[in-house]
C-alpha cells in the first residue's frame, strides 16, 4: 500500500512526468497526466504513441518505471485512451470497485 495521500502524490507524479516528457518526444510521442485516484496514476499517451505497438512498454517500463524509482516501487500506472479523457474518473471508481471484490 502506498502510504501517501493522493493530493500528496500529485506534485511527484508532475514532476516525475516531466523528466519522461522529453524522451517521449523524441519519438513523436506525447504524455497528459489526468490525475491521481487511489495511488494510481491515470495519464493519455498522445502523438505518435497513440496505436503505436511499442506504447503498452513505453507505459510500462518507461513510464511506470520512472514513477516507481522516484515515488514508491507499488505505484501504477494506468493508460487511458484519448477519446476516453473525460471518462478517466468513472474509469478509475470502476476499478476501485472491482479491487474491493
Amino acid at each position: 500500500m502506498i502510504p501517501f495521500s493522493d493530493e500528496d502524490l500529485l506534485p511527484a507524479v508532475k514532476k516525475s512526468i516531466e523528466k519522461i516528457r522529453p524522451m517521449l518526444a523524441l519519438d513523436g510521442g506525447d504524455i497528459k497526466l489526468l490525475g491521481v485516484k487511489n495511488g494510481k496514476v491515470f495519464v493519455s499517451l498522445g502523438g505518435a504513441c497513440v496505436g503505436c505497438a511499442a506504447s503498452g512498454n513505453t507505459l510500462k517500463y518507461g513510464v511506470e518505471r520512472q514513477l516507481k524509482i522516484d515515488i514508491h516501487p507499488e505505484i501504477e500506472v494506468i493508460n487511458i485512451a484519448p477519446d476516453m479523457i473525460d471518462k478517466w474518473e468513472e474509469i478509475a471508481q470502476q476499478l476501485t470497485k472491482e479491487e474491493g471484490k
